[in-house]
């Protein structure tokens, strides 16, 4: 404590101010219990009229209760860290020592010490500076295709569950009249009066339907658990789904509008593009940092005599062997990964946006059909009015409620598949898009 008391005031001022700059740490324990909810109503952002949900309703409850969506985002503040880090200056590096006075003519206890900075890092600063920044924009579009991925998804579900329990109510009609057939032929087989070889295919049918009905059911209720898990409730909460869904028209060439500027508007894409920025300021960064390493200061000490003496210092490396020429090769040859990786995703964007235009506009064509073709039959309550007036037996209506069935089944899967489509079309070309770039980013 005596010799540290020797020290220049300053030296101790500068030591106390550094400490006083430390952070604290702080426990926090895991959660003990789940965090799912029970009730869709106590969703964060959930409306209290229990009005069924529409896709933008569901849009804005994915994005604020999505447990996978919340990790992301606290990935996001760790890169807002190191970008904070990438922008600070270098810290300046302090080194002293104490020489004690064991014999001899001097009186006192010697000491060095010196500041130095080192300047390599000062001019490869900026570039570095860029490149973080581009990276953090890259994951704030990362994180925005991920929202818009999870979002996608949501709405898919629901999609699936409103139309197929559509499909399950006409499912459940259709066997209920099947199975009311099968009873009557089942009484006539006791009594004798039908043969069950000759009934056989009427009864398997019958016992298709049934056996369709349940893995329907199982379906849905597989469809709504996992739309439950993607807002964090638990699987056997009830959603306010609406009874049907109507999609925004479609419009092909809006479709082609947008596919042209898909670039500027995808996530994925334009994170790719920030990608490569950052990896151009990486590059300008390793050349810049193939000059020797130098850095400047001040020294100043006191003999044991107290003898001072103070100047400037310099130290360097002897660029001989190194040159970082290997941080150069590796930055190239990053960006050359990028510039490739960059221009096979847009071609592929573009592919897949043209595949599922002609999808959309071939399942257009056979709805249109399929719906010409339902309208013109006479329709169910014609054949239910003919067999209670008893112009057609049950066998002969059953037939033909199972016919019309099959029809409006199929038209039903159309319709589900047409939005599915449609959805995923939007998801593809960054359609509705909000902007959360904070700068416009143009194809390298």
């Amino acid at each position: 404590m005596k010799h540290l008391c020797q020290l220049p005031g300053s030296l101790l001022l500068l030591i106390a101010a550094v400490l006083a700059g430390c952070a604290s740490y702080a426990p926090k324990p895991l959660p003990r219990q789940s965090s799912t909810v029970a009730n869709a109503a106590q969703l964060i952002g959930a409306s209290a009229s229990q009005q069924p949900w529409d896709l933008p309703t569901l849009e804005k409850l994915v994005l604020l209760n999505n447990p996978d969506l919340r990790t992301l985002r606290a990935q996001h503040q760790i890169a807002h860290a190191q970008m904070l880090q990438a922008g600070l200056l270098p810290d300046p590096a302090f080194s002293g020592s104490l020489g004690y006075l064991l014999s001899g003519p001097g009186d006192a206890t010697a000491w060095a010490a010196s500041l130095t900075e080192d300047v390599t890092a000062l001019i490869t600063l900026k570039p570095r500076r860029a490149a973080y920044e581009a990276n953090f924009q890259a994951i704030d579009a990362q994180l925005l295709w991920q929202e818009w991925q999870i979002v996608a998804k949501a709405q898919l579900l629901m999609v699936d569950l409103v139309e197929g329990r559509r499909l399950y109510q006409a499912q459940l009609a259709d066997t209920a009249l099947l199975e009311q057939r099968r009873a009557r032929i089942q009484r006539a087989i006791d009594q004798g009066l039908l043969d069950r070889a000759t009934s056989g295919p009427e009864l398997a049918v019958t016992a298709d339907a049934e056996a369709t009905t349940e893995d329907l059911a199982q379906h849905l209720l597989d469809l709504q658990q996992q739309l439950c898990a993607l807002l964090g409730l638990r699987p056997d909460a009830a959603l306010p789904l609406p009874s049907t869904l109507v999609l925004p028209a479609w419009n092909a060439g809006d479709v082609q509008q947008e596919a042209a500027t898909v670039a500027q508007r995808r996530p994925d894409l334009i994170a790719l593009q920030l990608g490569y920025r950052a990896q151009e300021a990486n590059v300008r960064a390793q050349i810049l940092a193939q000059f020797p390493g130098l850095s400047l200061g001040y020294a100043t000490a006191s003999d044991n005599s107290r003898v001072y003496n103070a100047g400037p210092a310099i130290s360097f490396q002897l660029p001989l062997f190194d040159r970082n020429q290997h941080g150069i090769a590796a930055a190239v040859a990053t960006r050359d990964q990028l510039w490739l990786e960059y221009g096979n995703r847009l071609a592929q964007a573009h592919d897949a946006i043209a595949a599922l235009t002609a999808q959309y506009q071939l399942g257009s064509e056979q709805y249109q059909q399929l719906a010409v073709a339902l309208s013109r039959d006479r329709g169910t309550q014609h054949n239910e009015l003919a067999w209670r007036e008893k112009d057609i037996d049950l066998h002969t209506y059953a037939d033909l409620s199972h016919e019309a069935f099959g029809v409006r089944g199929r038209l039903l899967a159309l319709e589900q598949a047409q939005m599915e489509r449609q959805i995923a079309l939007q998801t593809l070309l960054g359609s509705g898009m909000p902007d959360a770039l904070p700068t416009a980013v143009t194809a390298p």
